[in-house]
């Protein structure tokens, strides 16, 4: 696909993915989305988008410190380094909302926590699950259907309710048409506790449990959600969902490339 299809293709499937938060500036081809109250990022298409550059962004954040502005420069620098060539707006919605978050988290006093059930990491009492490592993968979009995985290491039980309760934080998440996941935990008799949910999309989390048996993983759990775009994609979903996953999971190394 040439570069204006391809930026076609994503600007439908970021309307369906935000709705009215996504808006469309006087400027052609610019376009908005407020990451929090005080925190506004500005995407502007550029005919090289993206085959061979980042689409030109500024970003609206007077409370951000300089760090902070740099630590997001250098991350969307990297996302292209990696996946440049195909669409990244979305991922650099998400990479600014974790560095507005993470920035947010500092200003919130510290709890009183207790440890989790099987292993060393940290619940705490006001279901802050900010030390939970969230990795998310790159987007998979056809006919305006966007898939999405996500992955985090998982321990004990806490964990994965943890880990589920932090992506529904993310409203965009939240609002998925499903959110589908699977886990698999080696517990300390040596047998696996594993489970999974297909929130609607059937039969889908059943294929991520045999992907993680498949790839004998353990500890990990996958979520991968779907913003339906409005056309039935048939069997092709369930690739979709898959290879959203696998991707998920080499970028947070579970899997080598």
């Amino acid at each position: 696909m040439d570069n204006i299809s391809q930026q076609s293709d994503e600007i439908e499937a970021l309307k369906s993915i935000y709705g009215e938060e996504w808006r469309s500036e006087t400027v052609p081809g610019t376009y908005s989305i407020d990451i929090s109250k005080d925190v506004r990022l500005y995407i502007t298409l550029v005919p090289e988008y993206p085959s061979s550059s980042l689409p030109k962004y500024e970003l609206l954040a007077p409370n951000l410190t300089f760090n902070q502005k740099k630590c997001i420069q250098q991350k969307f620098h990297n996302l292209y380094e990696s996946e440049g060539g195909g669409p990244l707006i979305y991922q650099m919605i998400m990479i600014t909302e974790d560095v507005v978050k993470k920035s947010d988290s500092k200003n919130i006093p510290s709890s009183t926590t207790k440890p989790c059930v099987e292993e060393g990491l940290v619940i705490n009492n006001s279901k802050n699950y900010s030390h939970l490592k969230v990795t998310h993968g790159p987007t998979v979009i056809d006919r305006k259907s966007v898939f999405q995985g996500h992955v985090c290491e998982v321990k004990c039980k806490e964990d994965v309710s943890g880990f589920m309760e932090l992506l529904l934080e993310n409203r965009k998440i939240a609002q998925a048409t499903h959110n589908i996941s699977a886990y698999r935990i080696l517990q300390s008799n040596n047998v696996v506790m594993q489970d999974c949910d297909d929130d609607g999309e059937n039969k889908a989390s059943s294929r991520l449990l045999d992907l993680l048996q498949t790839l004998k993983l353990n500890n990990v759990m996958v979520v991968v959600s779907r913003w339906y775009g409005g056309i039935q994609l048939g069997p092709d979903r369930f690739r979709h969902i898959n290879n959203a996953a696998r991707q998920a999971l080499v970028e947070a190394g579970f899997v080598k490339t």
